[in-house]
């Protein structure tokens, strides 16, 4: 009996056990395959397949129902094909979600770290600056700035740049500060290893982890807010495709045609869940949860 008793305990520790590692893979490999089907769909489907242009479509072949010939999605009232706009306006939106990331990245991780590092009256400047920025309602600034700018990707770009980058140099910043008092940063200080140094050999590698999830959540917010200014006609102009003028257009003709609307919101949907869901799964993981 006391045989029995063990393997029954030993089978079902490991029930969960393996339940917990399958689980831990699944979380994982959702949302890589989810990004990876609509990185891989937006940029490799138009140069291996036969896609039409996602502009200058024929006026007589406007209105076509999904899955007619040549048109897989069918066409808007332009007579562009809608999943070829798709396409082109994916490449569009996560061009800017990943370009505004990596300039926070750079330019506000590099701050926060150097402010942190520094301490006393640069740290303070820096981060007053910042708090103005953040004191302001971010979709306020970031409107103002594109309307300022201009409409058009590259505007678009450094208009979400001014949300990206003060958020990411306070995370940074936090992350020094820890850091900061950590013995082998003492060590370093002691062996006169010089402040650049410092910062690329021995801080940034530490709150790497940290910034890349980060971008990885704000990559969803990012291009939710892009959608957001294409939609209002602030954003990237038409006739160059983004989902969100895209979903600005189809709504003229809602009641009609309203898959129009609906397959580019479905396709901002998924990279969205798809972000969110590998940030937070990130996040899980390099805490130790």
């Amino acid at each position: 009996m006391a045989m029995v008793d063990a393997s029954a305990v030993l089978l079902t520790e490991e029930v969960p056990r393996s339940a917990r590692s399958w689980w831990r893979h699944l979380e994982l490999a959702v949302p890589v395959t989810l990004l990876v089907l609509t990185v891989g769909a937006c940029f490799l489907w138009p140069v291996i397949a036969s896609v039409p242009a996602p502009v200058g479509g024929d006026v007589l072949s406007s209105d076509l129902p999904p899955f007619s010939p040549g048109h897989l999605l069918g066409t808007d009232p332009n007579g562009n094909d809608v999943w070829s706009r798709i396409l082109y306006g994916g490449r569009n939106s996560l061009v800017v979600g990943v370009s505004v990331n990596l300039i926070g990245l750079l330019i506000g991780g590099t701050l926060g770290a150097v402010s942190a590092y520094a301490g006393g009256i640069v740290d303070t400047i820096v981060m007053r600056v910042f708090d103005v920025l953040i004191a302001f309602p971010s979709l306020v600034l970031v409107l103002a700035v594109a309307q300022s700018l201009g409409p058009s990707r590259l505007n678009t770009i450094l208009a979400l740049a001014f949300f990206s980058i003060p958020s990411t140099a306070r995370i940074s910043r936090s992350a020094t500060l820890r850091l900061r008092e950590q013995p082998f940063m003492a060590a370093a200080k002691l062996c006169g290893t010089s402040t650049w140094r410092t910062l690329f050999r021995h801080i940034a590698p530490n709150i790497a982890p940290q910034l890349i999830t980060f971008s990885m959540l704000g990559m969803g917010i990012v291009i939710v807010i892009e959608g957001a200014l294409s939609f209002l006609g602030l954003g990237i102009p038409p006739p160059a495709p983004s989902w969100g003028n895209m979903i600005a257009q189809g709504q003229q003709s809602l009641s009609a045609t309203p898959l129009l609307v609906v397959w580019p919101c479905v396709a901002l949907f998924l990279t969205v869940l798809g972000f969110n869901l590998l940030g937070e799964t990130l996040r899980s993981r390099w805490s130790g949860r």
